[in-house]
């Protein structure tokens, strides 16, 4: 590239047009106390008002993208990288020195660490793990028990992250710790991005206090399980082991803080999204129970009275249909923000350099522009035939690019295998008691899902 090639790129997104400002803002707040009273109905309607529109959040603006074509763009250009709010207010989670928050060079060679274990041949290896923890979740429940959905969600996705990533069969105690910790943590931090009040959070106020024991928590037990690991000499093929025995781009070990980073940002936000996604599940066999029976006699066929097994998913198309429909709808990673890196057009509009960029999933994946009954529970629009209308990155649940979720096959094949082994066992029913209306936090999940199991 030649400094005449920079300045004509300079001067013509110079050219460009401003994005237009989103209505309802409020003096001193900007949009924040929409994003704090209706995040998903606010995102949901800036479509109406541009393609690109601008955010004041406090002082600062941030741009809001809102079509699939340009969000594709977004997540495959260079001249953006992984940064902004979403990623600021997880700092104190994610650490700056893991896969989820690094950029450039770091985070190509912790890629490459990290990629074996969750290449797709790497998969069926899992396998006898996932069964076991998917039979082992529907043999919990009795006869018109009343489950708590959210504390089973987190203790089966936790479980098998653990035993299949790090060897640990330590987590039932641990797994109910990192519900309870995650879900004070995921809402105190997605505040303190819509609401960038900073000095405030450092007052010794009971919500405060409540999100920074939450915080250590999951702290203290990543760090525990890499101490036990060491303790015990053990070397298992698996990727704690390649995380501890990595190297950095000198040769020399990476540090402690790094394996810190890598390991919370392999069981926490895996944890977390996996375990929303089963709750939603759930909800929706629970809702559509010609959907569930649908599942029931997909799996039957299939194994023919057996129990479902691994190597059946990959057969199971409606029941994975079931589990893509459920995603589409209720995305568990619903807001993720970009900052540019240098100044930049995106749809026609400039960008300037180290501006933060917002999108969400939830609000591209529910769009009428989209999607033909795009608030209606359908998973046969995900039949071939119908799938190709689908436009362009208007479903893209693992993002796409570099920053693509690596255990994009590892989280779909035990959400088909929990799906199938819970259906065939279980018919779900509501009660009265439940709340599965939306709690929005860093993630999305239902306040409180609970449902009562009924033999079928």
């Amino acid at each position: 590239m030649t400094v005449e090639s920079v300045r004509s790129a300079a001067h013509q997104a110079a050219e460009l047009s401003t994005p237009p400002l989103a209505g309802g803002g409020v003096p001193g707040l900007g949009h924040g106390l929409k994003l704090v009273r209706d995040p998903l109905g606010f995102l949901s309607r800036l479509r109406d008002q541009g393609e690109v529109v601008r955010l004041k959040l406090g002082p600062k603006t941030v741009y809001a993208v809102t079509t699939p074509a340009l969000t594709g763009e977004l997540a495959l250009s260079p001249d953006f990288k992984i940064d902004g709010p979403l990623w600021e207010s997880l700092e104190g989670l994610l650490g700056k020195e893991g896969v989820a928050t690094a950029n450039g060079s770091r985070h190509r060679r912790q890629r490459r660490t990290i990629q074996p274990a969750f290449r797709l041949d790497a998969i069926p290896g899992y396998g006898p793990i996932m069964e076991e923890e998917a039979h082992a979740l529907a043999e919990r429940w009795r006869p018109g028990e009343t489950i708590d959905c959210t504390a089973e969600s987190f203790r089966v996705a936790v479980r098998i992250a653990a035993r299949c990533l790090l060897r640990g069969d330590f987590m039932d105690e641990r797994a109910e710790r990192l519900s309870i910790a995650l879900a004070t943590v995921f809402r105190g931090m997605y505040r303190r991005m819509v609401v960038p009040a900073g000095p405030l959070y450092r007052l010794p106020l009971p919500a405060n206090r409540k999100f920074d024991r939450a915080l250590a928590d999951l702290h203290l037990l990543v760090d525990e399980i890499v101490a036990e690991r060491r303790a015990s000499g053990q070397k298992p093929d698996d990727l704690l082991t390649a995380l501890l025995e990595a190297k950095d781009e000198n040769g020399e070990p990476i540090g402690e803080q790094e394996i810190h980073d890598q390991v919370v940002a392999i069981l926490t936000p895996g944890s977390e999204t996996v375990a929303s996604t089963i709750m939603w599940l759930l909800q929706v066999l629970a809702e559509h129970p010609e959907q569930a029976d649908r599942v029931r006699e997909e799996v039957e066929s299939v194994t023919e009275g057996r129990p479902v097994a691994f190597a059946d998913v990959r057969k199971l198309s409606h029941t994975n249909n079931v589990v893509v429909e459920a995603m589409r709808l209720r995305p568990a990673v619903w807001i993720l923000t970009r900052r540019a890196v240098t100044e930049t057009a995106l749809g026609g509009y400039r960008i300037p350099a180290g501006a933060d960029i917002v999108y969400s999933p939830y609000a591209i994946q529910r769009d009428a522009r989209s999607y033909g009954g795009h608030l209606e529970f359908d998973p046969d629009r995900w039949l071939p035939e119908r799938a190709k209308d689908v436009p362009k990155y208007a479903m893209s649940p693992f993002s796409v690019g570099n920053r693509k979720c690596p255990s994009d096959h590892f989280s779909m094949a035990q959400l088909g295998l929990i799906t199938a082994a819970v259906t065939s066992r279980w018919r779900l029913e509501q009660v009265s008691e439940s709340n599965d209306t939306t709690r929005v936090g860093i993630t999305l999940r239902p306040h409180r899902l609970l449902l009562r199991a009924v033999p079928r």
